[in-house]
């Protein structure tokens, strides 16, 4: 066997080993915690994003700006509770709505000032989650 065979197959196996400790996580996750796991995904895509950017890859830039948006509508939003989370609920929608834009524009016209405001108003959003965490799980 090649060292490049063997590097492939450890990558697979740490690949696959990720993805178990992931899907472990996420099965034994409070629902706060779940919703932190979502504000580090989204970071981290967005991070990713302004990296490839900088860098000049297009394609990569695309692919982590559409995994941030996805989790911004498709996780952080569409858990919003209008009717329990009234005011506060309307507030976040408004600024989830608000990222996804900053997002896109960034995307469009390889801005990094839009994707570095993304970030901070996520890691303000997220800080505040990560700081109520001991209070929900009776810390």
């Amino acid at each position: 066997m090649t060292a490049s065979k063997s590097g492939s197959g450890y990558a697979r196996g740490a690949g696959a080993y990720a993805r178990v400790g992931v899907e472990s996580g996420v099965m034994s996750a409070s629902p706060h915690q779940l919703i932190v796991m979502l504000f580090d995904g989204a970071l981290a895509s967005i991070r990713a994003a302004k990296l490839h950017m900088e860098n000049g890859n297009t394609q990569e830039k695309g692919k982590s700006i559409s995994k941030a948006l996805d989790i911004v509508n498709n996780g952080l939003r569409a858990v919003l509770d209008g009717e329990k989370g009234g005011e506060i609920a309307a507030n976040l929608d408004a600024l989830y709505d608000y990222v996804a834009r900053q997002l896109l524009q960034a995307n469009l016209h390889n801005d990094v000032e839009k994707i570095d405001e993304a970030v901070r108003v996520l890691d303000d959003i997220g800080s505040a989650w990560r700081d109520i965490g001991p209070q929900v799980n009776g810390n």
